[in-house]
């Protein structure tokens, strides 16, 4: 918790009056026992509550003032603004970007590579009526952009089972020169053009039943798996007043899946073997998603309200964050997934974290020989 800044989580309690009228379980403390729920995987409010209150004597000592009840973290978890756990991560994701800005992504591109999709989480309709999904379901959806360097989530949207993934391209922030790569599901011309104009640049798979005339073929190299590379334009009476200009057409052939891949980008200037490349990077936001829904409590949560699910999603990104934070900043070679694994165990341990993730190389000392006699001499 001493990666967390004080003042900027001060900054955002008091941009939401979280701590107005509070008299035991501040935001601190809120914040401090979602994360104890998120590092050891709790199942509930009343497990929370009962394995704190088992370390009574040391919670004083971990940040926390008070014995945590269970129906004082409920009403907080209900009330307290889902915002000011969500501008805390949106700070801890600046801290992550700028610790794994010089990581390598294995391409020859000097800009920033995004992949963006949504992931859907399911939840049970009575429960939960404010997420209707379907007619007996309801669910919610993470819209989430992730910066390839570090799998480092840039941005986040909560919205309800229902929403298109194409409404997250009208509040996506564009960084100017950088690739957004997109399924096919984004194919929203006019969106895309925006984005164009915004300086950004994506690629993206192309629908079977695109409409196009092709304009230029361009020299291909066939033995990188590349079958076309070419500049068109498009003519289906919807695509065409959406994007009005040339864009990218580029083929390719994956031997291992014996499948061909049409690619459409608006850069022209990348080799066409980089376009397939970079698509191949859109499995990172992939494994991003079952990654946390394996080793996060974000498929069951501990209230019904919206913002409570909120709040605990809000929090156990930051989680995510603050130990990639700490891997980098501590050296560690370990994956995340170890690092929790091992701060479940040890998180009212006063030993420093560095060394609970030092190998231990000295052999182990038998003792020496018992000053007893053997029964039987052989």
């Amino acid at each position: 918790m001493e990666y967390v800044s004080h003042n900027e989580f001060n900054r955002c309690v008091e941009r939401y009056d979280g701590n107005k009228s509070v008299r035991r379980l501040t935001c601190w403390d809120q914040f401090l026992v979602m994360a104890f729920a998120q590092l050891t995987n709790r199942e509930s409010l009343r497990d929370i509550a009962i394995c704190l209150n088992a370390q009574r004597g040391k919670l004083y000592h971990s940040g926390l003032s008070h014995v945590v009840k269970k129906s004082t973290l409920a009403e907080a978890n209900e009330n307290r603004d889902w915002r000011i756990y969500a501008d805390l991560a949106r700070s801890l994701i600046d801290v992550a970007r700028e610790l794994y800005a010089d990581s390598d992504i294995g391409l020859d591109l000097d800009a920033s590579v995004y992949a963006l999709d949504s992931t859907t989480i399911d939840l049970c309709l009575s429960l939960f009526p404010w997420a209707k999904f379907r007619k007996t379901k309801a669910a919610i959806k993470l819209h989430t952009l992730i910066e390839i360097h570090g799998s480092i989530p840039s941005f986040i949207d909560i919205t309800s089972g229902k929403s298109h993934d194409l409404n997250a391209l009208d509040i996506l922030p564009i960084e100017p020169g950088a690739f957004i790569i997109m399924d096919r599901g984004y194919i929203d011309f006019a969106r895309l053009f925006t984005l164009h104009l915004s300086l950004g640049f994506f690629v993206i798979r192309a629908k079977d039943n695109l409409k196009f005339r092709r304009r230029y073929s361009h020299p291909i190299d066939k033995s990188s798996g590349v079958r076309s590379d070419q500049t068109i334009i498009l003519t289906g009476q919807r695509a065409k007043n959406g994007y009005s200009i040339p864009l990218r057409r580029v083929t390719y052939y994956s031997v291992d899946q014996d499948k061909h891949y049409v690619f459409l980008t608006n850069n022209f200037s990348i080799a066409p073997l980089t376009v397939a490349d970079l698509y191949r990077k859109r499995w990172l936001v992939e494994l991003f998603f079952k990654w946390i829904k394996q080793h996060l409590r974000i498929k069951q949560f501990f209230g019904t309200s919206i913002n409570s699910v909120k709040t605990q999603i809000w929090i156990s990104i930051s989680v995510y964050l603050l130990v990639a934070i700490l891997k980098k900043r501590l050296g560690l070679n370990h994956s995340i997934y170890e690092i929790l694994q091992i701060l479940s165990l040890t998180l009212f341990d006063k030993t420093p974290i560095l060394s609970l993730f030092q190998r231990q190389d000295d052999q182990i000392q038998l003792p020496g020989p018992r000053n007893q006699l053997d029964l039987f001499d052989i």
